[in-house]
C-alpha cells in the first residue's frame, strides 16, 4: 500500500497536531509542508526551534518507516540540528528528507526545512534504530 495512503488512513497523532502534511512519501524521500503559526512560534513572532525539529524528526521516522519490514518498529537514537535561519509566523514550511544509510540496525536521515521561495532554516541528520 502506498505510504501516503497508510498515513492519511493511520495518521500520527503529534504529526496531526503540529499541521504536518506529507505531499510525497518514497523509500529514500519524504516531503512534507507546515505552516508556522502562532501557537508554534516563540518571540518575536518565528517558529521555536523545537517546533523545527520535530518536523524534521517526524518526516525521517516516516522515512525510516517507509522502510520497515513487517513488525518492525523505529526511534531516534541521535538528532542534530543546525539552525541557519528564522521561520516567521505565517511562512509555509518545505521539509526534505533523504536516506543517507539504509541499514539493517540503523537509518539515517537528513532532513533539509526551507521557506516555500527556499531559503534554508535548519538542517537535520538523525539516526533512527530499527527494532
Amino acid at each position: 500500500m502506498d505510504l501516503i495512503v497508510r498515513l492519511k488512513e493511520n495518521p500520527l497523532p503529534f504529526a496531526a497536531l503540529l499541521g504536518i502534511e506529507v505531499t510525497s512519501a518514497a523509500p529514500e524521500r519524504i516531503l512534507a509542508e507546515i505552516s508556522v503559526r502562532e501557537d508554534l512560534c516563540t518571540r518575536p513572532a518565528v517558529m521555536h526551534g523545537g517546533a523545527i525539529m520535530a518536523f524534521a524528526d517526524t518526516l525521517g521516522a516516516l522515512g525510516a518507516v517507509a522502510n520497515l519490514k513487517d513488525g518492525a518498529s523505529t526511534t531516534t537514537i541521535e538528532s542534530k540540528t543546525n539552525f541557519v535561519g528564522a521561520a516567521a509566523l505565517g511562512a509555509r514550511l518545505v521539509g526534505e528528507s533523504t536516506a543517507v544509510h539504509l541499514g539493517r540496525r540503523t537509518m539515517v536521515w537528513q532532513t533539509r526545512v526551507t521557506t516555500k521561495d527556499g531559503k534554508l532554516i535548519a538542517l537535520v541528520t538523525q539516526t533512527q534504530l530499527v527494532l
